[in-house]
């Protein structure tokens, strides 16, 4: 079997080969556009499919990663249009109490009234992609142990990655296909990201977390960046004398927008889905690890909440976590509930027993591929035997702040000592920058109230976990016992953490950075308790990552086996699993069936605005706003109206396969102009990231005539519109 992982590669055209639900599943590599064309015209697409696979052209040029986030430019002048959820991080960073931006939003009058999105900002631009198969995995010994192979892809990725940096770019390998094929993707990166305009939360954020997933939807979820470079041209850190990116590619406005039955596009960086997962996996995710994220999401929404409910500034500190908290919350109960409900996990194993006995069945198949199941179940079995420990460990690492921080500076100097290639990939020299502007930026977040009630939540887990998965070394510095009862932990973890917050230097900027150039023999003598508990606690989170890295060696030696034999089993008929690199989906403008009886339209209008509006809470529309409506409904004329509604669309469904990362993503009609933003998934179908349904699955955007009429009528951004070709109403 081992053997098998060495076969020619499979090639891109045999991968990307589908059936009916070719253009409304897939996320597909621009690459594999050109031999899905004749399928998409046959289906109705009248534009040019084949330009999607061209990096360098138009409109693929013009689309940005945020990191996290998609995006795209819409000017000459480095201007960038993306989601305001994707632009909150930057109005965090700029808000103070006096000032919440949060709530306001953000106008820049001027150029020099951008503000900086704040250090570890960036857009980049996918400029290539190579395959580098053969080099990472092409002739590797198959007698190497798991652990030799894992260190063997991650060593010959890291010496790729070196090569290609090079003026001003930025590389990954990754992986595709489950490990049968790598590429190199390099991308252009620029550093210095200001942010230009953002509406109102009542407009940005209408409706909050009651509306989050769901449908009907009448958010404005739109923002706007401008991208910097140095004097010379080139990228740069934030300077005041930095002057705007001029991207060779950007994106014309529709303002005639998109309409029922119109076919789209969707470009941007999803992030990653899981539709190649085992039955085991699916299982081990709808029976412990969903349920788990869903309380403990739950529970820390209410403790920062809480802790923030009358401060001001604990509350801009903590919004983009709490938004972040809630978000994931809503996505993992859709997914629960889809799962659960639709009885995927069943579908799933019943598809794996049909392709047991579909490999049973020749005794080629078997040669090639059996067996191959077993192994990756016993995989699970092992990961499932420490699962809880594992988890709670990581909680335990990540729950404060300032345990993160202990963490980064003591690890950085232990890898520091090594050869670079000899480093772990998050702290090579590449990634030193990013290290020291994570420290940097964490300052506008950090609370210690809001830190210390997080972590004491973490801390009290790990005190109730049973003997055989305790962690000596957390028990041993707070004077923890298996059978200490909840009242005797709970003081003794508050007792505990008095002491690390009392004998922590950590919590200033100036400091903190200061480590981040210590070896580690000074850190082990600086006498700061939370480096002390990062010193403490770094055997067992390396026993952790000694024993993930020999597993996923093993993975990588079952998994493109597995793969091929799906490939084989569904006739071609799979597309690739997202995991974070440029894509391109294909969709219509169309409404649902949400149930029985209930037919969801795809668009929504102003009327759902005003219906909705309470004026107070998630659903607080600015006045400015209202008074706008009001005129529109006085007989004021505006060229956004769309003459079938007979009213400015706000937001609209397509059935694009998309996922958490495609935030921003731009909505093209078949000419290549934008129409929209993509913001969000229904409830009902986040278990497609899993399972797709190719029925009901929709994407929420935000209609492009929403985006400017409130530009032009309620805030007034005419520099904007004028920049992006736009003339004003007036």
């Amino acid at each position: 079997m081992t053997a098998r992982i060495l076969l020619p590669i499979v090639p891109l055209a045999i991968l990307c080969l589908h059936g009916p639900a070719l253009a409304e599943e897939g996320m597909w590599m621009p690459q594999q556009i050109p031999e899905i064309q004749k399928q998409l015209v046959a289906r109705g697409f009248r534009g040019d499919a084949k330009a999607f696979a061209d990096l360098a052209g138009s409109p693929m040029g013009a689309v940005v990663s945020l990191g996290g986030c998609s995006a795209s430019f819409v000017s000459p002048d480095g201007l960038i249009v993306t989601n305001q959820h994707c632009v909150t991080g930057a109005l965090q960073y700029n808000a103070t109490p006096e000032r919440d931006l949060l709530v306001q939003g953000y106008v820049a009058r001027t150029h020099e009234d951008e503000l900086w999105a704040g250090p570890g900002s960036r857009a980049s631009i996918t400029v290539s992609m190579k395959d580098v198969t053969q080099e990472i995995t092409g002739d590797l010994d198959p007698k190497l142990d798991d652990r030799k192979r894992y260190d063997a892809i991650e060593r010959r990725s890291k010496e790729r990655v070196k090569a290609c940096e090079k003026d001003g770019m930025r590389c990954r390998v990754a992986s595709f296909f489950e490990g049968n094929r790598y590429f190199e993707i390099a991308q252009l990166e620029l550093h210095d990201i200001r942010l230009v305009y953002t509406p109102a939360e009542g407009i940005g954020n209408f409706g909050g977390e009651a509306d989050n997933w769901r449908w009907p939807r009448h958010t404005g979820d739109f923002g706007f960046y401008r991208a910097y470079l140095g004097k010379d041209g080139k990228p740069a850190q934030h300077a005041k004398d930095n002057v705007p990116y001029h991207p060779k590619r950007w994106l014309k406005l529709d303002p005639q927008g998109a309409g029922p039955g119109d076919w789209i596009v969707v470009t941007g960086y999803p992030g990653f889905t899981r539709r190649h997962e085992t039955y085991e996996e699916i299982r081990r995710m709808v029976e412990w690890s969903l349920p788990r994220s869903i309380e403990r999401a739950e529970d820390q929404i209410a403790l920062l909440e809480a802790v923030s409910k009358d401060d001001p500034d604990i509350r801009i500190k903590v919004a983009n976590r709490v938004r972040g908290l809630n978000n994931g919350l809503t996505n993992n109960r859709g997914k629960l509930k889809g799962l659960v409900d639709a009885h995927l996990l069943e579908a799933k194993q019943a598809r794996e027993r049909a392709l047991t006995t579909w490999i049973a069945a020749d005794p080629a198949r078997q040669r090639e591929f059996g067996g191959v199941l077993e192994a990756l179940d016993a995989i699970v079995a092992e990961e499932n035997r420490t699962r809880l420990r594992d988890a709670v460990l990581d909680d335990v690492a990540g729950g404060s702040s300032l345990l993160s921080a202990a963490r980064t500076v003591h690890r950085l100097s232990l890898e520091r000592a090594k050869p670079d290639l000899d480093r772990e990939p998050a702290y090579q020299e590449r990634n030193w920058p990013r290290i020291r502007e994570r420290q940097e930026r964490l300052q506008k977040s950090l609370d210690l109230t809001a830190d210390r009630v997080v972590f004491r939540y973490n801390l009290l887990e790990a005190a109730s976990l049973p003997e055989g998965s305790r962690i000596a070394a957390l028990d041993a510095a707070a004077g923890l016992q298996s059978r200490m009862g909840e009242a005797d932990a709970a003081r003794a973890i508050d007792e505990f953490l008095a002491r690390l917050y009392a004998g922590t230097r950590l919590a200033d900027a100036d400091a903190r950075l200061a480590l981040l150039d210590k070896s580690t023999v000074e850190l082990r003598g600086a006498k700061d308790s939370f480096i002390d508990l990062a010193v403490a606690l770094y055997p067992d989170t390396e026993e952790a990552e000694n024993r993930d890295k020999k597993n996923e060696g093993n993975r990588t030696r079952l998994a493109p086996t597995y793969m091929r034999a799906l490939l084989g089993f569904s006739g071609g008929l799979l597309p690739p699993d997202a995991n974070g690199t440029l894509r391109v989906t294909f969709g219509r403008v169309e409404g649902v069936a949400e149930r029985d009886g209930i037919l969801y339209l795809p668009q929504t209008t102003l009327a759902g605005v005003v219906e909705k509006c309470t004026g107070k809470g998630e659903f607080n529309a600015p006045q400015r706003q209202l008074e706008a409506i009001a005129a529109l409904r006085a007989g004021h004329t505006t060229p956004y109206v769309d003459p079938k509604l007979l009213d400015v669309p706000v937001d609209f469904l397509a059935s694009v396969d998309t996922t958490g990362g495609n935030s921003g993503s731009p909505a093209l009609n078949d000419r290549g102009e934008l129409v929209g933003l993509l913001f969000d998934g229904t409830f009902d179908t986040v278990a497609s990231d899993i399972v797709f349904d190719p029925v009901r699955t929709r994407s929420i955007l935000v209609d492009v005539r929403y985006m400017l009429w409130v530009m032009d009528e309620v805030d007034g951004v005419e520099r904007l519109l004028a920049e992006m070709g736009i003339p004003p109403s007036s």
